[in-house]
């Protein structure tokens, strides 16, 4: 079972697939826009997306280019166009696999199986690492499970992967261009993504780029994390002053 994202404008096409797909034991999820579908990745995780380019908002290769800005969830391009050359830039713009229409439920399931096969080995494949602790926040690479203050944190891939790549290096300023290179593995990219990722990874830490808690950004040089300041140590308190003693009546002062 899978947790799949449908990206479809037309109704009827659109339908069909959850019919099917939900008959198929995966939780199916469906948008009509490009702009939904970013929407989407952004707050739930889904381990595969069916991608139609004929969107009415943006072309489905924007729309791709915009989902890998975010997220490496594998995605499937559903489309009646059939140019090879089409197909060969989208494949390799990001795509992992790529239907023309009009294909059979069978078939996308099969296209599904043999991309998520791939997706989980080669998460599989990832060398043992030990548990990240940098004050309250804990990070294990190897499960992908990040908690603060005890309570696990809901992070999309792409926000893990950033919390964990700074959690390695706590209290080093991280440039961005290394963060594009080793997050997102581009080695060059728009500012705006990291911005972005680094709000939202904010947001679930319970601070804000005002009030900072574990992420600082060094305008103009990169991103560090570390623990929060320890407060101001209270003064210690002074002795109470004991008022004098008061000889009982008929003694002498």
């Amino acid at each position: 079972m899978a947790s799949v994202l449908v990206v479809e404008d037309d109704q009827f096409v659109r339908s069909a697939l959850i019919r099917h797909l939900t008959d198929a034991a995966h939780t199916v999820r469906s948008v009509g826009t490009a702009l939904e579908a970013l929407r989407e990745v952004a707050h739930f995780r889904f381990d595969v997306v069916v991608l139609d380019l004929g969107l009415p908002d943006l072309d489905g290769s924007e729309a791709l280019k915009m989902l890998r800005g975010i997220t490496d969830v594998p995605v499937i391009i559903a489309t009646a166009r059939d140019d090879e050359t089409e197909i060969v830039r989208l494949l390799n713009a990001g795509a992992d696999d790529y239907l023309t229409k009009p294909f059979s439920v069978e078939h996308l399931s099969a296209r599904m199986a043999a991309v998520l096969r791939r997706s989980r080995s080669g998460a599989g494949e990832a060398p043992p690492s030990s548990v990240l602790r940098v004050g309250g926040l804990t990070v294990d690479p190897l499960r992908r499970r990040a908690e603060l203050d005890g309570v696990r944190l809901d992070l999309t891939r792409r926000e893990f992967d950033l919390l964990a790549f700074l959690a390695g290096r706590p209290g080093v300023v991280v440039p961005r261009r290394e963060l594009l290179a080793e997050v997102w593995q581009q080695s060059y990219g728009d500012d705006q993504t990291i911005d972005v990722h680094l709000s939202w990874l904010r947001r679930k830490l319970g601070e804000t780029a005002a009030r900072p808690r574990y992420l600082h950004t060094l305008r103009g040089v990169g991103v560090k994390l570390e623990p929060p300041a320890a407060p101001p140590a209270m003064p210690a308190a002074a002795p109470p002053v004991m008022p004098p003693a008061v000889p009982p009546a008929g003694e002498p002062r």
